[in-house]
């Protein structure tokens, strides 16, 4: 019988397609990290076969392919879950987007292959994985205890909910466009287009030769400062409105921390390939976290009432 309560088993469900989907991530980035994307030659089959010898490149690239498969098998039994036991038809229409992402992101991964890893491709492949993750992030939130509770549990925070929304929303936007960022310097082998960092020996901000590689490169090493700062915007501004985000916002924080940790480790060990793949993998984290941030900001009721000015935040002390 179809139901609108919260499933608690749907939501650990969803949840766990989500941290699968982050190591799928990782793995993808391990391919490249590796250079292994065309050591397997064909698709969908591996050298012909369902399951080939796993030894050199194979093992990554093959790997992915199994983990992405197992995904979307996932996705699609979650999505026949929802249909069969959800009374409320958007979050089925949700389940069933997963679905068709999943599937899109399967094909974008066999056409990198056969077109022999064109960067825009390959930087399309990663960008739709981040796009999924956001989609099974919202399945699983729909399905929560807090969702079904928020609109009367959270009503005398309503006054807050405008400013604390935009500051995560605008958060979350940033976080995406520097995925995307991110994606083409990585598929355009500018990751160490600027091999120092902050600056060079002799306080440079530029190598002597700045090609366009360089900017690329430049693009995402700057932009990573507007992120950072719009994060912890977000961050601070939240808490101080919807009080029982406190913890989700110091998570937020955290992780655009040791993304910022990362990325300067990526070129101090010259693209160490374990570094490299976290650095990937950290940034999809960053991306789900703060788009459930903007989420639970969402859920609480709008402020309807015509001429009620914002009220003052409170101190952080009493936030916490």
């Amino acid at each position: 019988m179809r139901s609108s309560t919260p499933s608690v088993a749907r939501r650990r469900s969803g949840v766990a397609l989500a941290a699968l989907t982050v190591l799928l991530v990782f793995a993808g980035a391990e391919v490249k990290s590796r250079e292994a994307g065309l050591s397997v030659p064909d698709w969908p089959l591996s050298y012909g076969k369902l399951w080939p010898n796993m030894v050199g490149g194979v093992f990554y690239e093959h790997g992915h392919r199994t983990i992405a498969a197992t995904i979307g098998l996932l996705t699609v039994l979650l999505a026949v879950w929802t249909q069969r036991t959800e009374s409320r038809a958007w979050v089925r229409r949700l389940a069933w987007t997963a679905v068709g992402v999943v599937c899109l992101q399967g094909l974008l991964g066999g056409l990198t292959v056969r077109y022999k890893l064109p960067p825009w491709l390959s930087a399309s492949h990663g960008t739709l994985a981040q796009v999924f993750l956001c989609t099974v992030t919202a399945l699983a939130y729909a399905c929560s205890r807090e969702f079904a509770d928020a609109p009367a549990r959270f009503a005398e925070l309503r006054a807050g909910r405008t400013r604390a929304l935009r500051a995560a929303l605008v958060a979350v936007a940033a976080i995406f466009v520097q995925l995307l960022l991110g994606a083409w310097m990585r598929h355009n082998e500018a990751g160490l287009a600027v091999p120092f960092f902050p600056v060079s020996a002799d306080g440079s901000l530029l190598p002597e030769h700045v090609d366009r590689l360089v900017w690329i490169h430049m693009a995402h090493r700057t932009f990573a400062i507007v992120v950072f700062a719009l994060v912890w915007r977000a961050a601070l501004i939240v808490p101080r409105r919807l009080p029982h985000l406190l913890d989700h916002a110091s998570w937020l924080a955290g992780l655009v921390f040791v993304q910022g940790v990362l990325g300067a480790s990526v070129v101090w060990t010259g693209k160490q390939p374990i570094v490299t793949s976290l650095h990937v993998a950290n940034g999809a984290a960053l991306l789900a976290t703060a788009f459930l941030f903007s989420l639970r900001c969402a859920r609480v009721p709008r402020d309807e009432r015509p001429g009620v000015p914002e009220p003052a935040p409170a101190p952080w002390g009493e936030a916490a």
